[in-house]
């Protein structure tokens, strides 16, 4: 039996975005984030979109992803099986992390959880220079192959080496996979239950 080529990281393209999409639909499926994001064909353009805005008008926000060179998309592409957008900018220059939500979605939740989320980040963070990972996944059928840890390393060596911190918002099933890269809980006992506020220094 054929040993499988290794995955590979490379940047990703605009021409790679509606795969991203369909890609975190798939990762993203518990029921609370599909009740914030919705899988209908309304809040696919609108993440496809924002992806399209931030990839092509802030050079800041780095789109790496992982592909399976063995394995083909519709175009004959090797296939994306997980991805990462890093954020190397901090929230006061980035701005609002979304653009409004779209009608599929209930506004004042959203407001809500991604709110907490930056008050959270704000809280461990303060005004120290970090990059922050923004989001991560990994097709179900290509996790424990190193996917996700290329990927998070890739944003860990570009902040050693400019010397800054790094922070995420972990699920916690995902927690240990970070901690291997030297990120550290330090979540609010009193903040959301499902999520880790995770700091590297």
């Amino acid at each position: 039996m054929s040993t499988p080529t290794p995955l590979a990281l490379e940047l990703a393209t605009v021409e790679d975005l509606p795969a991203i999409t369909e890609l975190w639909f798939t990762v993203f499926n518990d029921p609370d984030m599909r009740h914030l994001i919705p899988d209908t064909p309304g809040a696919h353009e609108w993440f496809t979109e924002a992806n399209r805005t931030d990839m092509l008008t802030k050079p800041y926000q780095k789109y790496i992803k992982i592909v399976d060179p063995d394995t083909k998309d519709a175009q004959g592409r090797a296939r994306i099986v997980a991805y990462a957008k890093w954020d190397l900018a901090m929230p006061d220059e980035r701005g609002a992390r979304f653009p409004p939500w779209h009608g599929d979605m209930p506004g004042q939740d959203c407001d809500a959880f991604f709110g907490g989320l930056e008050k959270a980040r704000r809280r461990v963070m303060g005004d120290r220079k970090h990059y922050y990972l923004d989001m991560l996944g990994t097709h179900p059928n290509y996790r424990c192959r190193g996917a996700a840890s290329m990927l998070v390393r890739w944003g860990c060596e570009v902040a050693d080496r400019e010397g800054v911190g790094a922070y995420v918002d972990a699920s916690k099933d995902g927690a240990s996979l970070y901690a291997k890269h030297g990120f550290v809980d330090r979540s609010d006992p009193a903040g959301p239950s499902g999520v880790a506020s995770m700091a590297r220094a």
